[in-house]
């Protein structure tokens, strides 16, 4: 496939994918603005020509449809994983007749690794910056509270100090001053376990901040590969192909040849500096926290090279169609490193983390449970907060269809656990303790129990102004905000015994309390206003016993996900701004 950023960008033109913007766009905002009215109607791949501030140009839009994730990596790799997976039990035995017999499968798989090329032939080092200065390149500020200009589809290379295995990741970088930028490092990511080890020895950690590159790259850098899986490898495994190294030379690092900049540096240990805020892919601000320090030692570039940026905010951004992609690719993996574990699945419409539901096998009573804790100590999912497991095989991305299926089997007593103090993605704010919240596992396993409801028949509750319902069983409330009316969900869960109300509410298995009914219209909606606003351990509500030291749930279960003071805001575009964007887009000269 592409073997870097031009050929790719090639290929878009040649399936007329990419929209050439020629007057001046300032990356403070307008273009980003730019490039969510495009993304947000399927558009095309905006490449700006002239970029306030920088001679490079810059690129963006990339992966904003699953058409061009499909094009960045081709067919190949999705069959070859459905070869591999089938052909498992076979290539096990290793016999000679079984080899011969799997020889096309094994010669695809050759093609994977890393080659050195010389230091003349590696177009990222055709330029040097003398003095490096990372504020010359096109970086950023896509939204007005942002702490900054940020990187936002930085390739970040560590090793690990004690045995030299290499990470790939995607971890944000806020430029501070020419050499220095800020780093980064979510718990759970495999750059900062790198660098939890070289701060132990108290040693500076070598750090290599690739920018472009093949696309396959990109890709690897954000995929939630097992620890031990390099990225470099997968990326060539998408590719089909090894991928150009230089040799280290002066860089602490091997560069990959084919990128668009590298970017070499150090991160010194115990030294933390402010970071963010910065409008992420949950949709909301990350809130300003210390992280470690960059410090850039040599910038090197591709001749006329181009920068590549994305946008993140509220749901569907550029990742919603890598997390598709990526997810489509792994899931028949999943039986294999999870035996029974038939089909999972996570939600982009969440930011990943906040919702993972899976189809498992339920061959003895609690297995599921087993599934549950294997499933929370696998790599990233382990951040999951709310998991929701059947044995259904049901559809998992379509979730109207997957919660009333879970919710007809879904036995509150002995089907919800809630586990509190737990380690949660940096980026989710619910659990009220940065890194720290709660976690549920909610099943619905057999036959169903019940028949759920459709829409609500009752004549209305005390102090809810809009009831309707998102799925048989699931109903949606809004009442007062949560400033005003903090007690709202624990007088609801009173009405459940008020015999006027009971009737009616004893019937829904789920009730979710949102800010606004009606701006729920679909299953991006929903998904992202409730699992994103609500901390299981916080806001979750039922009637409650505690049994053999269980707390043990009565339903209807009670989910209050609305707005909190104490959560940062909602991502908001500069108005300003948008006026600006209104004015110029003429010049633009965008079709959408």
């Amino acid at each position: 496939m592409h073997n870097n950023l031009r050929e790719f960008i090639a290929a878009l033109k040649r399936h007329n994918q990419v929209q050439e913007i020629d007057v001046e766009v300032d990356p403070h905002l307008e273009l980003a603005e730019i490039h969510r009215r495009v993304i947000e109607n399927e558009g095309p791949v905006l490449f700006f020509q002239k970029v306030k501030g920088s001679k490079f140009p810059v690129v963006t839009n990339l992966f904003g449809t699953r058409a061009r994730v499909d094009l960045a990596v081709g067919q190949e790799p999705e069959k070859i994983v459905r070869e591999a997976v089938q052909s498992v039990d076979q290539l096990m035995s290793l016999s000679p007749k079984v080899l011969w017999e799997q020889r096309n499968l094994l010669f695809k798989l050759t093609k994977i690794g890393t080659k050195k090329v010389p230091l003349a032939n590696a177009p990222v080092a055709q330029t040097s910056m003398n003095p490096p200065d990372i504020t010359a390149l096109p970086v950023l500020t896509s939204w007005p509270d942002d702490g900054g200009p940020f990187v936002t589809l930085p390739l970040i290379y560590t090793e690990n100090p004690e045995n030299r295995s290499h990470n790939l990741g995607m971890y944000r970088i806020q430029t501070y001053a020419p050499d220095q930028t800020g780093i980064h490092w979510q718990i759970q990511k495999g750059g900062g376990f790198h660098y939890h080890l070289a701060e132990q020895k108290n040693r500076e950690l070598p750090v290599t901040l690739f920018i472009g590159g093949p696309p396959a790259l990109i890709l690897s850098a954000i995929a939630p590969l097992p620890e031990n899986v390099p990225e470099l490898l997968f990326a060539s495994f998408l590719m089909q192909k090894k991928i150009d190294l230089t040799a280290r030379g002066t860089s602490p690092h091997p560069l990959i040849a084919e990128a668009e900049f590298a970017v070499s540096g150090t991160v010194a240990p115990k030294i933390r500096r402010p970071e963010g805020p910065f409008g992420d892919h949950y949709g909301y601000y990350s809130v300003t926290h210390d992280f470690p320090v960059f410090h850039i030692k040599s910038i090197r570039h591709r001749k006329n090279a181009v920068y590549p940026a994305t946008v993140v905010g509220k749901p569907r951004q550029e990742d919603y169609f890598i997390g598709e992609y990526l997810q489509s690719l792994l899931a028949p993996l999943f039986p294999l490193v999870m035996p029974g574990v038939e089909s999972l699945w996570t939600y982009a419409e969440t930011g990943f983390h906040a919702l993972t539901s899976a189809v498992i096998r339920e061959s003895y009573d609690k297995e599921a449970l087993i599934h549950a804790f294997r499933i929370l100590g696998e790599g990233q999912l382990s951040l999951t907060k709310f998991l929701i497991l059947t044995n259904v095989r049901t559809d998992l991305r379509n979730f109207r269809t997957l919660l009333p299926e879970v919710l007809r089997r879904f036995r509150p007593e002995s089907d919800l656990f809630i586990i509190s103090d737990t380690p949660m993605d940096t980026l989710d704010y619910t659990g009220r303790k940065f890194n720290q919240g709660s976690k549920a596992v909610m099943l619905g396993l057999g036959h169903p129990i019940r028949e759920l409801p459709e829409r609500f028949e009752g004549e209305g509750l005390p102090g809810i102004s809009e009831i309707t319902s998102f799925c048989p069983g699931c109903l949606l409330i809004s009442g007062g905000d949560y400033t005003r009316d903090e007690q709202l969900p624990r007088r609801i869960l009173e009405s459940t015994n008020i015999p006027e109300f009971s009737a009616e509410l004893q019937k829904w298995p789920f009730i979710i309390i949102v800010d606004h009914v009606q701006t729920i219209k679909d299953q991006t909606a929903f998904l992202w206003e409730v699992f994103t606003r609500f901390s299981p351990g916080n806001d979750l509500y039922a009637q409650q016993e505690i049994k053999d030291n269980r707390v043990v749930f009565h339903g209807p279960v009670i989910i209050d996900a609305r707005m909190k003071p104490f959560y940062p805001g909602v991502v908001t575009p500069d108005e300003k701004t948008v006026r600006l964007v209104d004015q110029r887009w003429s010049q633009y000269g965008i079709k959408l």
